[in-house]
């Protein structure tokens, strides 16, 4: 990959993750603002996982058969866009709902194929893809880190507005990509679905639990800290705090993979998350220690992150990826997002943010004994 190459990729994770950083942090709070309750905005989270089990394997077919795969990045960008600006007018529950649900199908599907296309560009060179992936996580960083300044001055009125820009220039970065060339396609085994090969179902579950285990994260982390007396300014700081940290993580992964193997930090990273989610339940007036629980997102999710995809790109090689990437997304991200938006939404009814945390805590404490079973099983095929 030359360097342009890597700036053109690159450049698309800054500006899909910065429109990310705009809608998970913050929907939340938009939706409490409009009069809805804590099940409408778990709802609104659920619904943004539920479209990656069905958006990502209906474009990979679309995508599979096409000459131009990049293409459709580019027409999927728009249409998410289109379907964006509808939030600007509804305020009610269905709609809002059905807003939700088409937005997802059409930008969730866009990180798995976007993931494929990295990945084939990298070839060999796989462990390379924190630092390129990581300027998804710099445009997430900006973004999260100064909406929540922007909506206290602006108004919760504003959100959909500010995030309309960012999707419009998630379009403008998709249009270098239109003539990407589709994979090589490789030999394969006849019938071999991508869900029978060694190792994949307890990668996935794994993968799928630590997403659910985010759930609570993704949906209530904002409001947590708000009822705990830290303002915008500081819930935006700590956002920020744990993006920077995934920034920097990122960076130095290939050398983490290459010294530790995946499967040994796939296991460290599980077990951090575990122990940070404990803590964000228990000590949530403290923002000395939720700062450095955000500072362990380094591990939680970059270095799972690095990790997930080095496995990756030895289950599923060439052509396979973007069928990989679509199972992947729709399972972990789909399945674990819609059991972790969920669980969080029930526990936060019932306990809190005390007790949505620490369901968040078990699901990945329950995803790193399962990880430690399948590393330590005998005659198991994996990748390192």
């Amino acid at each position: 990959m030359t360097p342009r190459q890597r700036y053109l990729y690159a450049q698309y994770y800054f500006w899909y993750y910065a429109a990310v950083g705009a809608y998970t942090p913050y929907v939340g709070r938009w939706v409490v603002s409009l009069g809805h309750g804590g099940f409408m905005a778990s709802a609104m989270i659920g619904l943004w996982y539920a479209s990656r089990i069905a958006g990502p394997p209906l474009w990979t077919q679309a995508t599979s058969r096409s000459a131009r795969p990049g293409l459709w990045l580019v027409h999927g960008s728009a249409l998410g866009l289109l379907t964006f600006a509808a939030f600007t007018l509804t305020r009610d529950t269905l709609p809002l709902l059905a807003v939700m649900a088409v937005f997802g199908l059409f930008y969730n599907a866009l990180l798995p194929q976007f993931e494929a296309m990295t990945l084939t560009a990298l070839g060999h060179a796989s462990h390379e893809y924190g630092r390129i992936r990581l300027w998804g996580s710099l445009g997430f960083l900006v973004v999260a880190g100064s909406y929540g300044w922007l909506l206290d001055r602006l108004g919760d009125a504003a959100f959909p507005w500010l995030c309309l820009p960012l999707l419009a220039a998630a379009v403008l970065a998709a249009w270098p990509h239109r003539d990407d060339p589709p994979p090589v396609r490789q030999a394969t085994t006849p019938h071999e679905h991508l869900w029978q090969r060694p190792g994949v179902r307890r990668f996935l579950i794994v993968a799928m639990l630590a997403q659910a285990g985010f759930g609570t994260f993704y949906v209530f982390y904002t409001l947590h800290m708000q009822a705990h007396g830290h303002d915008g300014l500081h819930v935006g700081i700590l956002w920020a705090l744990g993006v920077l940290a995934e920034i920097v993580m990122f960076w130095f992964s290939p050398g983490l993979l290459a010294r530790y193997g995946a499967q040994r930090l796939l296991g460290w990273s599980l077990a951090i998350g575990a122990l940070r989610w404990t803590a964000v339940a228990l000590w949530p007036a403290s923002f000395v220690l939720m700062a450095a629980a955000q500072l362990t997102h380094a591990f939680g999710f970059a270095v799972f992150q690095a990790c997930l995809m080095r496995m990756m790109s030895a289950y599923f090689p060439g052509a396979r990826a973007a069928a990989g990437q679509g199972l992947l997304y729709g399972f972990s991200s789909g399945f674990g997002g819609v059991l972790g938006a969920a669980v969080a939404a029930v526990l936060w009814h019932y306990g809190g943010g005390r007790r949505a945390f620490l369901g968040g805590a078990a699901l990945t404490a329950l995803a790193w004994l399962i990880h430690a079973l399948r590393r330590n099983g005998a005659g198991i095929a994996h990748p390192a």
